[in-house]
């Protein structure tokens, strides 16, 4: 009886054994060969560049590097034609599995539109600032006699805009600015008629010098300018002196010239 349960329990452990070695093998199986080969273990896919490509030569490219493809959003650049990839995730050279997905964003066919904005007496640099923030850009760049170097017109296509005015983004949007020197010519004023005083003003208010002024010392405080030099309506440059005849009003050319 002791011999027969020796033997049973030898036919139990040699079964056993069978079990966990085959046990053994199926689990190797299945790591080291069945397993690496359906997951393409050790393999990888170096990711290609698909900027600036054509949504219609998209499917066969990727399909023929074992890689998929979605279209997860889109923009606008005018550096593009419509329908071209702009983005794409993983980025170029990545190394990622068979099939894996790459998310790109392609360029829209019509650029998205924003409001113009107010660039008049603006700094230039404040300009180009606020027109980055429109999603515009700066274009030509001229310049109009003024005292200060600020945005004196806004342009489009030739044109003045408006603010408020309905803009494709992307716009080249052209600038007159201030040359920061002013007016350097213009017509002579008339003195003709008023006090010294006054006279003085509007000289020095043009950038212009008192020159002579004749009869001062004797001029009583009616008297008037009833002549000057350069004489009303000459062309004249900033800085120029300016003399002038001081003498009773009766001594005026003619109420035509004095209101001239």
């Amino acid at each position: 009886m002791s011999f027969f349960n020796i033997n049973s329990w030898w036919a139990v452990l040699k079964h056993a054994g069978i079990v966990v070695s085959i046990g053994a093998v199926l689990i190797l199986f299945f790591f080291y060969v069945f397993l690496p080969a359906t997951t393409n273990h050790g393999e990888s896919i170096t990711v290609p560049n698909l900027e600036g490509m054509p949504l219609s030569e998209l499917d066969k490219f990727v399909v023929d590097r074992d890689l998929r493809y979605e279209v997860s959003d889109s923009s606008y650049s005018s550096e593009y034609p419509p329908y071209t990839v702009l983005h794409q995730f993983p980025k170029e050279g990545s190394k990622v599995k068979a099939n894996r997905k790459i998310f790109i964003s392609l360029n829209s066919k019509n650029p998205p539109t924003t409001l113009m904005p107010n660039l008049v007496d603006k700094t230039i640099q404040n300009a180009g600032l606020i027109l980055k923030s429109y999603e515009l850009q700066k274009g030509r760049t001229t310049t109009k006699p003024d005292a200060f170097r600020n945005v004196l017109e806004q342009h489009f296509n030739g044109e003045p805009i408006e603010e408020g005015t309905l803009i494709a983004k992307g716009s080249k949007i052209d600038l007159v600015i201030g040359d920061g020197h002013g007016i350097t010519q213009f017509e002579m004023p008339s003195l003709l008629g008023m006090p010294l005083e006054e006279a003085e003003i509007i000289i020095k208010g043009n950038s212009l010098n008192v020159g002579i002024v004749f009869n001062e010392e004797e001029a009583p405080d009616d008297f008037v300018v009833i002549q000057q030099s350069p004489e009303v309506g000459r062309t004249i440059r900033i800085s120029s002196e300016v003399n002038i005849w001081l003498g009773d009003r009766s001594e005026l050319p003619d109420t035509t010239s004095v209101e001239q």
